[in-house]
């Protein structure tokens, strides 16, 4: 999630208790946010007033080429010496649904090309019917956008939209799009077993192995949640401790990928040259069995990327220490919890993405 989405998401979640919180602590306009004062509040407006419109334009064009970012109206701003413009104090928008639907009405007409991902969200409204709206402004795929008023293009310096200069806009035009890849565990299962055949999975050296193993079993997925092909996909995996000579995490059915071999313990899988992931298209890469037994002498540790041609790659891990992965396993064993609970509580516990 990107810092604009999470700071967008909080505002959705928390309502004016966020807001509250700006205040409260100073919060400064930054790379990722900006405050506002609503100015069509009249009863005599038909639509957005054209200061209100003109903030809306810069906004989708600098926060649009950047990195994305989000504007609270109905907060007033005041300037501090040492860090900037900080919250100061809330002054709802009047009308905040009819204030809404000339926000939504207004962006398509914004800049040029329109930012069609532009998000709006009533914070809070009272019984009067004023309150508090989010912009959320995701990072373009299309960009440059300029400005359909003054034809200007920005992007976001600090806490400001400022035109952006002659260099970094010829970069912009020469620039292709760029993939946007994202990794997904998906088909999660968690099972108890019992007396396994243990001939695929350890040596025949191991002495009485034990009677009962825990098996999570999920698929590695790829997503391309950009506008354009994704080329050339790639998964890595590094198995750095499974925990226990009993335990085993095992890689299957991936055929359909260009195996690279690699040194023990390392999984290297791309795909091969014909393959392209359509926009929205989503692949598999493998999928994963995680063994595990009641002993636990060592951590669990497998790191992992995905990634595409021209894509910033996405790192995962799953990561158990040992008391945790002893607890967990015995929980399972005495079924304490439904499966779906304790897969939950493995999946929220050990496994991290970016």
């Amino acid at each position: 999630m990107s810092r604009a989405e999470d700071i967008f998401q909080k505002l959705v979640y928390f309502g004016e208790d966020a807001i509250d919180e700006f205040i409260l602590t100073s919060q400064t306009e930054e790379l990722f946010l900006d405050f506002k004062q609503a100015v069509s509040t009249g009863k005599n407006f038909t639509s957005l007033h054209r200061d209100d419109r003109k903030n809306l334009s810069k906004a989708i064009s600098g926060f649009g080429n950047s990195e994305g970012g989000v504007i609270v109206w109905g907060v007033e701003c005041s300037r501090d010496i040492e860090i900037g413009d900080v919250a100061k104090a809330k002054v709802k928008v009047k009308n905040v649904h009819r204030f809404l639907s000339w926000l939504e009405n207004a962006i398509s007409g914004c800049t040029i090309p329109s930012h069609n991902k532009v998000r709006n969200h009533i914070v809070s409204c009272d019984e009067n019917g004023d309150g508090f709206v989010a912009t959320y402004i995701p990072k373009c795929e299309i960009a440059p956008l300029m400005t359909t008023v003054g034809s200007t293009i920005y992007i976001r310096s600090g806490s400001n939209n400022v035109p952006a200069p002659y260099a970094v806009i010829a970069g912009m035009f020469g620039r292709r799009p760029q993939p946007d890849v994202e990794l997904d565990f998906c088909n999660m299962k968690l099972e108890l077993l019992q007396n396994i055949d243990e001939d695929m999975l350890y040596p025949n050296s191991i002495d009485n192995p034990p009677e009962q193993y825990v098996k999570i079993s999920f698929s590695i997925n790829c997503c391309n949640n950009s506008n354009v092909i994704a080329r050339e996909l790639y998964l890595s995996c590094t198995i750095s401790s499974t925990g226990s000579e009993y335990n085993k995490v095992r890689f299957l059915n991936y055929n359909q990928m260009d195996s690279i071999a690699g040194i023990e313990g390392q999984l290297n899988l791309i795909t091969r040259p014909e393959l392209r992931l359509p926009p929205r298209g989503a692949i598999k890469f493998t999928n994963v069995n995680i063994i595990l037994s009641p002993y636990a002498e060592e951590d669990l540790l497998v790191d992992g990327v995905i990634g595409a041609e021209r894509a910033a790659p996405k790192n995962f891990r799953i990561y158990a220490p040992k008391n945790k992965l002893r607890s967990f396993v015995a929980k399972v064993m005495r079924q304490e919890e439904d499966n779906s609970l304790l897969l939950n509580e493995f999946c929220s516990e050990f496994m991290q993405k970016e």
